[in-house]
């Protein structure tokens, strides 16, 4: 039996200009999950990542704390199958085609964009995404340059087909990726509806652990969903 680990990356810097980079908070969560597998002696057979930034980042910060603790840490292979999906596109070109013909979704648009500098960006943000991302994974709106929902889950399970059915022997394998390629891997293997990936995808937190248990025969369950045990309550965040 081996062990498949997927982490999201840890914080990034949302709603400023270079979004894709870890914030203070997201670098000091990625370095306590690798302290906190290093203490507890985790070694890893293969190492993973998308090939963003964020993602990247995070795998390297938690090797960091394994080459502190004078721990082997196989060197991170980038992987693009583990990329989030295009949300920028999504939300620069697909939203705008929804508003023209969603008045609705017009006005919560709108009414992120009022409230962008202010403390309550994220809420008026959610109201607005959360409706755009519904209609974008059942296939109701799309855009040209824009990778669709069916797209994106294709290459994901991809991706997991590509680690499941790797080298023989019982493995441990880290992927360090994103919130909604976890979300579809999870949705995948539990054989749930597309919609559900959405839900898991608003509640992961990041530097959270999700696990795998899988046989060289490709035979895969969930054993362990969104942990932080390397995080104190006051250090959990979801963007």
């Amino acid at each position: 039996m081996s062990r498949l680990t997927l982490v999201r990356h840890g914080q990034a810097r949302a709603f400023e200009d270079d979004s894709d980079r870890l914030s203070e908070a997201g670098e000091n969560q990625a370095r306590k999950l690798g302290a906190h597998w290093a203490a507890l002696g985790v070694r890893w057979s293969e190492v993973y990542c998308g090939t963003l930034q964020r993602q990247r980042r995070t795998a390297e910060l938690i090797g960091d704390a394994y080459r502190q603790a004078r721990l082997s840490y196989p060197a991170p292979c980038a992987d693009f199958r583990w990329n989030e999906y295009d949300s920028g596109g999504v939300l620069s070109r697909v939203a705008p085609v929804l508003a023209a013909r969603e008045p609705g979704f017009a006005a919560l648009e709108q009414e992120f964009r009022r409230h962008r500098n202010t403390p309550e960006a994220n809420r008026y943000f959610q109201r607005m995404f959360e409706q755009l991302m519904r209609m974008w994974i059942v296939g109701e709106v799309d855009a040209p340059g824009v990778e669709s929902w069916l797209s994106f889950q294709t290459r994901v399970i991809e991706g997991l087909r590509h680690v499941l059915h790797g080298s023989a022997g019982s493995r441990n394998v880290l992927i360090v990726s994103s919130g909604g390629t976890i979300a579809t891997a999870v949705q995948t293997v539990v054989m749930a509806p597309s919609a559900m990936a959405l839900e898991l995808n608003w509640r992961i937190r990041n530097s959270s652990v999700t696990e795998f248990l899988f046989t060289q025969h490709g035979r895969i369950t969930l054993d362990l969903f969104n942990a932080t045990p390397h995080l104190a309550a006051e250090e959990i965040t979801y963007r």
